[in-house]
């Protein structure tokens, strides 16, 4: 069986597994996405209490960007790890990084969170150095699993991971030295999230749909990887480049508007309505869909007719978020031996997540209501992500249940 179709089987484990210790450090996607569904709450009520004035956040970091980079490089880091160390192994057949050294590597995580929320205290290049070690430590894990087992069509997610360690970076220097553009580092870090949803959901979207659908007998199967699906990737990356370096120019929004079309037409080939009514499915669907939006706004904001935070919302909470939460369910359902259907807190949490990505874009374009849409936004947020905790918490904490 090949590796992709391990990773399709959420829920079988890799052979070779470690029994020993804590079940939190059984496997990578426990720890982290309990760890990013926790910061996701905390962060945002911390962002909040410091918009409303009764928090003084992260000293001479700046709470602005505190709350842009630990969304970014906090919670979002965290979710990807999470899949990647559950995903690699089964990509590459070897065995997942387990027990203590799991535990060193997301403590090294939950060092950035410490040292950035008081940042003063051993200095911002300190801070700034904890934080930065984490991504490139977890470059090296993937590379090394990747490389070992051989899987070369792999190595376009080290690229993305390696875009992200850069962009980290490059966000620190940006805060620490006025002159470095801080917009720039936070537009390299969407991008990289969002090219490696094109690559990875293009792999995850169809795959899960089409065995779905054959364990329901029917026939009407998303369209299988071709050319068209590379072109679409190429597009996408090509758009993200652009609007990177130089968001404001003509040629960004042509080849965003492009990058738009080709997506559209990519997910309506995955035939995402046939999912109905299984929402784990649905939602997959759903946040691909704020990919192809993304790309639309990426378009409009460089011909001047949408704000900068406006698009990168739209990619941030819209795409990013939405697709990880999705991810989230339905790999921690998966791999602890729960059927992969949706419950109501699920279909809740993916509800407030969809909302939140609808609604914070739009805080740009009507300021006379800014005020109660980011109060809408955050409360979704903390909604979708608290849900996640109350109802996938206890699953990552205890042993797998045998399904029978």
């Amino acid at each position: 069986m090949t590796g992709s179709k391990l990773a399709e089987r959420a829920g079988h484990v890799p052979r070779g597994l470690a029994r020993t210790g804590p079940v939190l450090f059984s496997y990578g996607f426990r720890p982290f996405f309990l760890g990013a569904a926790l910061w996701a709450v905390i962060a945002m009520a911390l962002w909040i209490a410091a918009l409303t004035g009764r928090a003084d956040l992260a000293g001479t970091y700046g709470a602005p960007a505190w709350h842009a980079h630990e969304m970014l490089f906090g919670f979002a880091s965290a979710v990807l790890a999470g899949f990647l160390l559950t995903a690699v192994p089964n990509w590459t057949g070897r065995l997942p990084v387990s027990g203590w050294p799991l535990a060193g590597l997301f403590a090294l995580w939950l060092a950035g969170r410490a040292a950035l929320i008081s940042p003063d205290t051993i200095g911002l290049p300190a801070a700034a150095a904890i934080d930065s070690l984490f991504l490139p430590t977890l470059l090296f894990i993937c590379a090394r699993e990747v490389i070992a087992g051989r899987k070369w069509k792999d190595l376009k997610v080290l690229g993305g991971l390696l875009a992200l360690s850069l962009a980290n970076a490059c966000f620190h220097v940006a805060v620490i030295e006025s002159d470095y553009d801080l917009h720039r580092a936070m537009r390299l870090g969407i991008s990289a999230y969002v090219a490696l949803i094109t690559i990875v959901g293009g792999r995850i979207l169809p795959s899960f749909t089409r065995n779905w659908l054959n364990r329901l007998g029917r026939t009407d199967f998303p369209v299988p990887y071709n050319r068209f699906d590379t072109v679409a990737i190429l597009s996408g990356i090509a758009a993200l480049s652009l609007w990177t370096l130089v968001p404001d120019h003509a040629v960004t929004a042509a080849v965003g508007l492009i990058a738009a079309t080709l997506h559209t037409i990519r997910l309506a080939r995955w035939k995402g309505w046939s999912t109905w009514p299984e929402m784990l499915l649905v939602v997959l669907h759903i946040a691909y869909a704020f990919v192809a939006l993304g790309f639309a706004a990426i378009a409009l904001g460089a011909a001047g007719h949408v704000q900068e935070h406006s698009v990168m919302h739209v990619l941030t909470v819209g795409a990013i978020a939405s697709m990880m939460l999705a991810v989230m369910t339905r790999a921690s359902r998966g791999h602890t031996g729960r059927p992969l259907t949706a419950s109501r807190l699920t279909v809740a949490s993916f509800a407030a997540i969809v909302l939140a990505g609808l609604l914070r874009p739009l805080a740009e374009t009507f300021p006379e209501t800014a005020s109660t849409l980011y109060a809408a936004s955050g409360g979704l947020w903390i909604a979708a992500f608290g849900l996640f905790c109350l109802e996938y918490g206890p699953m990552l904490l205890r042993e797998r249940r045998v399904l029978r």
